[in-house]
């Protein structure tokens, strides 16, 4: 039986870069030196009013094509992650299999996951493919999380960028190279700490939830607008990070030391500084790639694992730990066998 192998990974940010200089210009009283220390993050990519996360995730498609030679014609499933479709229906995988022009003899289902998105991606990739339902899975991830932040959000201006990510996952009979196992949490009681409140079917837009207010940071939001309590997603990170990757572990009968390198969902330098000291990882161990594109949601772990390739902190060979963590609040990890 086959087994599911992760095998190349490409990436795509918008052009237009806004800066830490840039966001001084529009928040003068922010101490820039102190965030740029406390988040990691130099700059972030933004893209324009008029491109969807299917653009960029297209954009990133045609990328993996051409840096791996991947004969599209192979691919047999497409999954997308984003949480914002281009339409309410149809499923914008199936705009991105016509774009993309793949065969028509191809699945495809977008999933509306945040900050764990990859890991779930694998996950779903692995299955499909040890149960002889795909081949060859192009696994997408792509947001424009920016469109949904308030521009006097200082914090979340801070914080966040737009990207997408391309990955091709494919069944071969090496079973050293491997996905998995998984672990997986959600917490539905505190959904309302990373939430846009209106523009769903539950509360649609209204002009009261237009009205903006200034909470106690100083940050100019509305309930049309991404929010995020950052306390309360740094306590639930270093509550459940080490509990989930205890668990994989055990699962996997492997310790610390079989991990050669550990690939975190790149939330903020803050919060990945916290987990490497309680984890008591090795920063050799410990890999962080932020300060070029902050936070990209979804698109964090692959571009962070691209970057960890590229720089020969991994190999053919290694084992590498992925884990996500946030939006749901939910949480997701596995182990990739390079």
């Amino acid at each position: 039986m086959a087994v599911a192998a992760l095998q190349h990974i490409s990436y795509y940010l918008p052009p237009t870069v806004v800066t830490n200089e840039d966001l001084a210009r529009d928040f003068p009283d922010l101490d820039m030196p102190f965030m740029e220390k406390h988040t990691g993050i130099k700059k972030r990519h933004i893209a324009n009013a008029d491109v969807t996360p299917s653009d960029l995730a297209i954009k990133a498609a045609l990328q993996l094509f051409e840096e791996h030679a991947i004969d599209k014609q192979h691919v047999d499933l497409l999954l997308f992650c984003t949480q914002s479709n281009d339409y309410v229906t149809p499923t914008t995988a199936c705009f991105i299999q016509k774009e993309l022009q793949l065969p028509q003899q191809i699945g495809t289902f977008d999933f509306n996951q945040g900050c764990t998105g990859y890991v779930y991606g694998l996950g779903l990739a692995k299955g499909m493919i040890e149960t002889g339902q795909a081949k060859t899975v192009l696994l997408l991830t792509a947001e424009t999380i920016s469109r949904y932040i308030n521009p006097k959000d200082k914090s979340a201006r801070m914080l966040f960028g737009d990207a997408g990510t391309a990955s091709i996952i494919s069944g071969i009979n090496n079973k050293s190279k491997h996905i998995g196992p998984f672990t997986y949490g959600s917490d539905g009681n505190q959904m309302n700490k990373i939430i846009i409140k209106h523009g769903g079917a539950r509360h649609p837009k209204t002009a009261a939830s237009a009205k903006e207010y200034t909470n106690k940071h100083g940050n100019v939001r509305s309930d049309d607008n991404f929010l995020m309590d950052g306390a309360a997603v740094l306590s639930f990170a270093l509550k459940i990070v080490p509990n989930m990757i205890a668990q994989l572990l055990a699962k996997a009968q492997l310790t610390y030391a079989d991990i050669d390198l550990f690939v975190f969902h790149q939330a903020n330098g803050f919060i990945l500084k916290k987990l490497q000291k309680k984890l008591a990882i090795p920063p050799e161990k410990f890999w962080v790639h932020i300060a070029d594109c902050g936070n990209t949601v979804a698109s964090t772990i692959p571009i962070a694992l691209y970057e960890a390739l590229q720089a020969k902190k991994v190999q053919k060979g290694s084992t590498v730990l992925l884990a996500g963590f946030g939006v749901g609040l939910s949480w997701a990890s596995t182990i990739v066998k390079l």
